[in-house]
């Protein structure tokens, strides 16, 4: 592995290289905070299918592309005289010391359920309203419904046991079968909404990750149906022309593999 050294030369050819391309590469100079958000939010994703995949190449690959999103914000601050790489790493850093005043103070902790609780009452002593409001609001809901509970658990605003958790996704199941029943489709909506939250909330308590889980159920479904697809093409067939009978025996095949 690199030394501290060869991290911070490494780290500082990258911000020499930004300098010369926000001067001399026309897409480089033109980009704004606006116009790399959505490329940053992709840039995301593709970290999370390589962590998913456990490609640790992929991983290293694609943390250099969020790392150089990062160095061109502040490249794109220091040129609003706003903010530079320096003020960002200070200020994690003032954040990360004074978030963990049992490191770095004299407070003890029995935990980590300790330390996020902590987490939580000291931001709310740095001014903020709610302990919602470090939930951004453009989140995917899935993964902003796992935020949001994380965050009122920090609080003590949670279940105590796994079995009381079951039984809200079992009346909110009863509920919504309610709904379908009575055909009220913005009731239905609303009470598959609750269904969903229940299954999340249930997850925590279970120790999963319910996006990290249901990527995996939908990358084993691509793989299933493209395996049904080539099969079907091997017979020079059409899915749409099959039975689902037939469908069913190359599923099942895939199922097995």
């Amino acid at each position: 592995m690199n030394t501290r050294q060869q991290q911070l030369e490494a780290f500082n050819r990258l911000l020499d290289i930004m300098d010369e391309l926000r001067e001399k590469c026309p897409w480089d100079k033109k980009q704004t905070l606006e116009s790399l958000r959505h490329l940053t939010i992709e840039e995301t994703y593709e970290l999370g299918d390589a962590i998913l995949d456990n490609d640790l190449d992929e991983v290293k690959k694609e943390l250099g592309d969020l790392l150089l999103h990062i160095v061109f914000y502040a490249k794109i601050g220091s040129e609003k005289q706003s903010f530079d790489i320096a003020d960002v790493a200070n200020e994690i850093c003032d954040k990360l010391i004074h978030r963990h005043p049992h490191i770095y103070g004299d407070i003890e902790v029995a935990d980590e359920e300790e330390v996020k609780q902590n987490w939580e009452k000291l931001k709310l002593k740095e001014g903020k309203q709610s302990v919602l409001e470090g939930v951004p609001k453009s989140l995917p809901a899935l993964v902003k419904a796992s935020r949001i509970q994380d965050k009122v658990k920090g609080v003590g605003f949670d279940w105590e046991l796994p079995e009381q958790v079951w039984e809200k996704v079992q009346e909110e199941l009863q509920e919504l079968q309610v709904e379908v029943q009575s055909g009220d489709q913005d009731k239905i909506e609303a009470e598959f909404g609750d269904v969903m939250f229940s299954m999340i909330n249930y997850a925590r308590f279970l120790k999963v990750n319910p996006e990290d889980a249901l990527e995996r159920t939908n990358k084993k479904f691509i793989k299933r149906f493209m395996y049904l697809e080539s099969k079907a093409n091997e017979l020079g067939m059409n899915l749409a022309d099959m039975t689902l009978a037939e469908m069913d025996v190359f599923w099942e095949e895939a199922k097995n593999m």
